[in-house]
């Protein structure tokens, strides 16, 4: 079945034409055609996280098959919901899923469910759809949103989503979707999300999860992102670059209350 937009017109425009406009203004020269085995992308909308999410984007080869991890917002459904059969609609047409890269990953891991109710209202993993479409119109995508989990059970199916995706040819993209610290003053969200990005570049997934904790970062996608770091182990990933860093404040000229965002590339 179809998955119908939930912030199309809010995030990003309603037009398809407006939305093609933007995006290549985000994306600018797309320079990057080096295979990654994933990135952290940011999901605001797109007047304040849109060209970090760009920049992103530009680095990196889109193959057929995208594997997008976002954070529930809403707490609704399956704590691991896989959104594993129909299409995303978007304003530049359906993106299929891919259904025989959701029965792998589903049968590979048991932690996970098919499960649409956790998808119906989330934007964390649709405000990504438009870059990849834009970068390849032909990919197919494995939607994953994940709740509230333990360290060792989220190391846990990192690794096994690793294991999973390293046999596919050509391999898929890992995408994490996060936002960074949220609503606090812009000198203290850099330095705390300096910290958060630090272990991301280290690719230490228990090293993130921990940060995260002890210094209280409000990074919405930290799961995702100790998920994407586990399976970038087994993906012999060896290095992480920041490509871009900002917050809200830079739009708004306001660094009084901002949300950080940051880009960044595993290989």
């Amino acid at each position: 079945m179809p998955r119908k937009p939930a912030v199309s017109g809010q995030f990003y425009p309603s037009d398809g034409k407006t939305l093609v406009r933007q995006l290549d203004a985000f994306l600018g020269q797309v320079d990057g055609q080096e295979e990654a085995v994933g990135v952290v992308s940011p999901h605001a909308g797109y007047l304040y996280s849109g060209a970090i999410a760009g920049a992103v984007f530009a680095r990196v080869t889109v193959p057929d098959e995208v594997v997008v991890l976002g954070p529930n917002h809403h707490g609704l459904g399956y704590p691991g919901a896989v959104y594993s059969r129909g299409t995303w609609e978007t304003p530049l047409g359906p993106v299929a899923v891919a259904e025989d890269l959701a029965d792998a990953v589903l049968a590979s891991c048991p932690m996970l469910a098919a499960d649409t109710l956790a998808h119906r209202s989330e934007h964390s993993l649709e405000v990504q759809l438009p870059f990849i479409q834009r970068r390849n119109p032909a990919a197919r995508i494995l939607p994953i949103c994940l709740a509230h989990w333990p360290l060792a059970e989220l190391v846990d199916l990192g690794r096994r989503l690793g294991q999973s995706l390293a046999s596919r040819q050509p391999r898929p993209l890992i995408v994490a979707s996060s936002d960074m610290t949220h609503y606090e003053p812009g000198e203290i969200a850099r330095e705390k999300d300096r910290l958060a990005i630090e272990r991301i570049l280290a690719l230490d997934a228990e090293g993130l999860y921990r940060v995260v904790r002890e210094h209280r970062i409000t990074m919405c996608g930290v799961m995702p992102t100790v998920v994407l770091l586990a399976a970038a182990g087994e993906l012999g990933a060896t290095r992480a670059e920041l490509v871009r860093y900002g917050n809200s404040g830079e739009v708004t000229g306001d660094q009084s209350e901002v949300v950080g965002y940051a880009g960044i590339v595993v290989r």
